[in-house]
């Protein structure tokens, strides 16, 4: 039975989850810290849905913020697809392949051997200078993609790549990851974080349904024991 002491502490865990995933650091990896010290009382297996699902809230706030930037379709003038934002999801979708195939084929061997508090603090140290690094070495280069129309194919998929470091290694926000990509890519700020906010909709969607499925049968083989 639930008791009000997981309650709150499933609370507090979404809290954290609000705060980090809007910031360039990692949610996922600061919730693997925090059940160092705030012990959820659930199965290994429930843990690493729960660390997936809670962060899709999170992303569906894009969905309404970003409602008329995102659904191409528009009956403003009568009901017609804009084309523009049709292109825009191709690229969001590329820029998704490598995360997903790789999430697909290697989520339970990554989650086995890198969801743990000694990754999750190294990639923090990491991520931490090469975000000093990169910002210095961005300083006198000027972005060559303003928007998301200007951003290229090779640069979607080089997006996609950047956040395929982020689905790999806990403790590597993927947010900052790439933005950090995009704007080595040549894309503005702006751009790359617009991009970035995006493109977390069919990713942690996906992450989502497939820890869901996993656990789905997880649960209905322990039961049929």
């Amino acid at each position: 039975m639930l008791t009000m002491i997981e309650v709150l502490k499933a609370i507090l865990f979404g809290v954290v989850e609000g705060i980090t995933e809007w910031l360039p650091i990692s949610s996922t990896g600061h919730m693997i810290l925090l059940d160092e010290f705030v012990k959820l009382n659930v199965s290994k297996e429930f843990l690493d849905l729960f660390l997936v699902v809670i962060q899709l809230g999170a992303i569906l706030a894009v969905v309404v913020i970003y409602w008329n930037k995102l659904i191409p379709l528009s009956t403003k003038h009568g009901l017609h697809i804009s084309r523009r934002k049709c292109k825009m999801w191709v690229k969001i979708i590329v820029a998704s392949i490598p995360a997903g195939v790789v999430g697909i084929l290697w989520d339970d061997v990554f989650t086995k051997y890198f969801y743990n508090y000694q990754t999750v603090a190294a990639m923090l140290i990491i991520f931490g200078v090469l975000f000093i690094v990169i910002e210095n070495y961005n300083k006198k280069r000027k972005p060559v993609m303003n928007s998301i129309a200007e951003i290229s194919w090779k640069a979607a998929v080089g997006v996609g790549l950047f956040q395929l470091i982020a689905a790999v290694f806990p403790g590597t926000s993927r947010s900052g990851a790439t933005i950090l990509g995009g704007i080595l890519l040549g894309m503005s700020r702006t751009t790359a974080a617009e991009f970035t906010f995006f493109l977390a909709v069919p990713v942690m969607a996906g992450a989502s349904l497939l820890k869901l499925v996993k656990f789905g049968l997880a649960f209905s083989a322990s039961e049929a024991v």
